[in-house]
């Protein structure tokens, strides 16, 4: 018969309670850490939020940074009305919405040809549209403000469109183009054998099984065309086409020391965003755990 040893039957509990008290101790501490990351990066956004509903007179009398002593909703009308809010959110709604829609539509038409045909140069094209992406937009503004001078359309909404879809239908491609190249070819395959043609496939087959990509890029696409300043002031130049990121710039300068009327300008300007993100948030994670499954 075997001998057993006391000494190591006793260790055995011991070693595996000090392994949960370790565990329990990283968990704990993983929680506190997440927490106050949270909490840091929550705290400028509660700021805001608060600033935007205080008086001017109580920011005055007592400080930006003190206990809020009253509240009030008139800041909202400022920045709405008096602050060109109102004009600046619909031009950005008349660019963000159909640029959404258009690139997506190209980007899903494209990466189905690219992804489910033989095409010559197919992989050429694919490395164009990725490295148009890899070049600094800042090396872009002077060429595309001539060029839309001499197209005559400059300082207008369709320039701007033209340019969002223009630089942003390439990065769609390249990321609808990994999803629908993972989709099986047996499917496709069946639908032809039924009678269906290309157009058919596409939008009876393929672009329902890439809804999750789609929703994702349409959030992503919505809050970089939404919140993009950049080439508004590039090929814009009247107060009255501005979008709302530019037309803070102009709140700011309007009530250079009324912080909460500027804080109630970027609620309304942060409000769409943050709308579109809680609508897609189920389509947005499964789009984002599916690609890191494929």
């Amino acid at each position: 018969m075997s001998a057993v040893h006391p000494h190591t039957s006793a260790t055995e509990p011991r070693t595996s309670a000090h392994a949960l008290r370790r565990r329990r101790a990283a968990t704990a501490g993983f929680h506190v850490g997440a927490g106050a990351l949270a909490v840091l990066w929550l705290l400028p956004i509660l700021l805001v939020l608060v600033t935007s509903l205080r008086s001017f007179n109580d920011i005055a009398a007592h400080g930006l940074g003190s206990v809020p002593r009253s509240f009030t909703l008139d800041n909202f009308r400022q920045a709405w009305v008096d602050g060109g809010q109102q004009r600046a959110l619909i031009n950005s709604l008349i660019v963000t919405v159909p640029c959404v829609l258009l690139t997506l539509a190209l980007a899903a038409m494209a990466a189905f040809a690219l992804s489910r045909y033989e095409m010559p140069f197919r992989r050429s094209l694919l490395l164009l549209m990725l490295g148009g992406n890899l070049l600094p937009p800042q090396i872009l503004l002077i060429p595309v403000s001539k060029l839309s001078e001499m197209m005559g359309i400059y300082d207008t909404l369709p320039a701007l469109i033209g340019v969002q879809i223009g630089f942003g239908v390439g990065f769609y491609v390249f990321v609808l183009h990994g999803f629908m190249r993972a989709i099986p070819t047996e499917i496709q395959q069946a639908a032809v054998v039924d009678g269906a043609g290309p157009w058919q496939v596409f939008w009876r087959i393929i672009l329902p099984l890439t809804r999750p990509a789609l929703a994702a890029l349409s959030a992503l696409s919505f809050t970089w065309i939404f919140n993009d300043l950049l080439w508004a002031i590039t090929v814009l130049r009247s107060d009255g086409k501005m979008p709302i990121t530019a037309a803070l710039i102009g709140l700011q300068g309007q009530y250079v020391s009324m912080w909460n009327v500027i804080a109630a300008g970027s609620v309304i300007a942060a409000a769409p965003t943050v709308a579109v993100f809680l609508r897609f948030q189920r389509h947005f994670v499964a789009g984002l755990n599916l690609g890191a499954v494929k």
